[in-house]
């Protein structure tokens, strides 16, 4: 459902219309809407013949504080984890005044469309990308808080998660403001919603179960034991299972410590891979019909990897 913020500016924000700010002057036309938040609107824009994303509210303090958010991750090491900030300002109308903020414009792929169209094997992958953006977030003093599988997209060349909404983050040590009850360890029952790096892991573990049941599933009496039963049927998900569990059960302190068993599941994957192949070869002179296959499941690991390597020197 829409609040009624979100009722409001569809009334006063229309595509086709030009938006410009009163401090800055830099102006905007307005293409579509791109989605509805707790706290505003999110519309595809054009800008000096560039397309963004600009996010407007009525909504001030809360607009400042994403907008800080963004600010912090832009500093986290360098990294991009979330869109980039491109411009913050006020527009006045006769309806009042709204505060906005444009940010880069993210073109990608759902991260479950991408694993649908491309294969199980960039599981791993994901995972670690993640979990590495996830690190360098709580390492900054935030937790995402609405870490959700519609927050997520697969950008190409080379293909990379990103994050499109980051209106949940977070400071560590506060109650959670916005979150999604699919993807809430407090809805399961399964701890707080005190923002901890464990929060974000449990809903980690939810985003890679809403890939295999994209109709989500209710609680039931037992939550752990339905959430475990769900892990366990997904064959894609059971060399990482056990990892998946402890998150779950919140058994983790850092997204670091995850990420490390998760790299080493994919390593003794890669080894295993590598093996089998070895010994295909030495029993057969002719490996031309599964051969392709074993290249293929060793470049995939090795991406995950490779990702993973090329992230600890590359600061």
């Amino acid at each position: 459902m829409m609040n009624k913020t979100s009722k409001t500016l569809d009334i006063v924000v229309r595509p086709g219309m030009s938006l410009t700010g009163k401090w800055h002057k830099n102006t905007y036309q307005i293409k579509r809407k791109l989605g509805n938040g707790a706290i505003g609107s999110v519309y595809l824009c054009e800008t000096k013949g560039k397309q963004a994303a600009l996010k407007i509210s009525d909504k001030s303090s809360s607009m400042t504080m994403e907008v800080n958010v963004l600010k912090s991750l832009e500093k986290a090491q360098g990294n991009r984890l979330g869109p980039y900030l491109l411009d913050v300002d006020d527009w006045v109308t006769a309806q009042g005044t709204y505060s906005f903020y444009v940010m880069e414009y993210v073109r990608g792929m759902p991260m479950t469309d991408f694993i649908e169209r491309h294969g199980k094997e960039w599981v791993g992958v994901f995972m670690l990308q993640l979990l590495e953006d996830l690190e360098k977030l709580h390492q900054s003093g935030w937790v995402f808080g609405d870490l959700k599988s519609e927050n997520l997209l697969v950008a190409s060349s080379p293909p990379k998660v990103r994050w499109i909404d980051v209106g949940g983050t977070t400071q560590i040590g506060r109650a959670i403001k916005e979150y999604t009850e699919f993807y809430d360890r407090g809805y399961w029952e399964m701890g707080s919603r005190k923002a901890e790096p464990s929060y974000d892991l449990f809903a980690f573990v939810m985003v890679f179960l809403s890939v295999f049941y994209p109709k989500r599933f209710p609680k039931g009496s037992k939550p752990q034991a339905t959430l475990f039963k769900k892990i366990n049927d997904v064959k894609a998900l059971k060399p990482f299972s056990y990892c998946l569990k402890k998150a779950i059960l919140g058994k983790y302190s850092s997204s670091s410590e995850m990420k490390k068993e998760i790299t080493n599941i994919l390593y003794q994957a890669q080894k295993r891979t590598t093996r089998n192949q070895q010994r295909h070869n030495q029993r057969n002179k002719s490996t031309s019909d599964t051969l392709p296959f074993m290249i293929e499941s060793l470049g995939i690991i090795g991406i995950a990897i490779g990702y993973y390597l090329s992230s600890l020197i590359i600061p």
